[in-house]
């Protein structure tokens, strides 16, 4: 009988020819900043825990304890049995800290936004996306049968000429953008793409994923550094990033997260995430608004880095926070300086196309507060050794 899946080693044959191919790699412990691999303690600089609070002893203790007192998993969806003490509270926490009146939790940031476009757009329906938006807004917008528009990358006058156009065109209308992108680092114009959806009469959602903890004054995100928290329909964000956990949500009116809970099929009929997740994340919040310092040093490091890298013949990224790519080009060039970068005992990713456009294959550095200048130092050194 012939084999439904032999494409695949033709296929896969292909995609390494072009030096795309990639693989699992399984790491050991960690403690903040570092990992093991191979039996060596590795800097970690491919890690999103941006404030170094996924092995913090607190939000572990906190983890643990939610877990004895409410078992590991949580046996069912929200709607059935999963909704635990320890998601009340942490809801309750994320709706104070973001400055709204509900929160609705999601497995993870991919499923928050998918669940969360899917509920508001469908077909007679417009979506508008930045081109380089991350792939769970591309899925959603697509899952949900709403007719696409793709405007070139923070290019809030080519948005403005195709909602333009558009006006009359469709039942609803949605901008969709990252508030930070997750491989350049850089942030949505969100101030014009506020006064966009107000001028046309669309609903902004800004996922939030790699700003939260991290950028505006109060670690509120991309939009609170722009001064349009309170204009954002629909705010999303990860647990599984500066707050150290798993999970996502969405953040906004109580209209809204009513409307997600009965329509957002990625919550409605997923398995609650575990109790103990909950707690280490409400822990990690709290943490966040107790020690700013985090997010002041997280700054200061990404600011020196940035400052070396012209000084080390590599091309300098714009000014932004701890996410800091180094564009090398080629596939071949991106992992070579990832080997030689390992080799000296820092673990940097290589990011490669479909990740990246073509041509824009590169290393993506990201710091955390549990770096310190020394371990910067050790980086830069390393860099400039090729």
């Amino acid at each position: 009988m012939p084999d439904p899946l032999a494409w695949i080693d033709e296929a896969a044959d292909a995609w390494a020819r072009r030096g795309l191919g990639r693989g699992l790699v399984a790491l050991g412990g960690a403690t903040p900043g570092r990992v093991s691999r191979d039996g060596r303690v590795l800097l970690n600089f491919a890690s999103n825990d941006y404030l170094g609070l996924a092995s913090d002893p607190r939000v572990v203790e906190a983890a643990c304890s939610a877990a004895r007192k409410h078992g590991w998993g949580s046996g069912a969806s929200p709607l059935v049995s999963g909704w635990r003490e320890p998601h009340e509270e942490l809801a309750a926490a994320l709706a104070d800290f973001e400055r709204v009146e509900s929160v609705a939790l999601f497995p993870t940031g991919f499923a928050a936004n998918l669940g969360a476009i899917v509920a508001l757009v469908g077909p007679g329906d417009a979506v508008y996306l930045d081109r380089l938006n991350h792939a769970c807004l591309i899925d959603g917008a697509r899952l949900s049968g709403a007719r696409l528009r793709v405007y070139p990358h923070n290019d809030s006058n080519r948005l403005e000429a195709i909602l333009t156009r558009d006006r009359g065109r469709f039942r609803r209308s949605l901008i969709a953008t990252d508030g930070v992108f997750s491989m350049d680092g850089d942030v949505a114009p969100l101030a014009d793409l506020a006064d966009l959806a107000s001028r046309f009469g669309a609903m902004l959602l800004v996922d939030e994923a790699h700003g939260t903890g991290v950028h505006g004054p109060d670690g509120r995100g991309a939009a609170e550094a722009c001064g349009v928290a309170g204009r954002v329909d629909v705010k999303v964000g990860t647990l599984s990033k500066a707050l150290g956990s798993v999970g996502g949500f969405v953040a906004g009116s109580r209209r809204l997260i009513g409307w997600l809970v009965n329509h957002a099929r990625p919550m409605i009929y997923s398995t609650a995430p575990p109790p103990s997740a909950a707690a280490a994340a409400s822990m990690s919040l709290a943490i966040l608004r107790a020690e700013p310092w985090r997010r002041a040093r997280l700054w200061e490091l990404a600011g020196t880095l940035r400052d070396a890298l012209p000084g080390l013949g590599l091309p300098a990224p714009g000014p932004g926070g701890p996410i800091v790519p180094v564009v090398l080009g080629g596939p071949d060039a991106a992992v070579g300086r990832s080997a030689r970068l390992l080799d000296r005992g820092c673990l940097v990713p290589a990011i490669r196309p479909p990740t990246v456009p073509e041509g824009t294959a590169r290393l993506r550095i990201s710091l955390t507060a549990a770096h310190d200048r020394a371990d910067l130092d050790r980086l830069i050194a390393a860099l400039g050794e090729g």
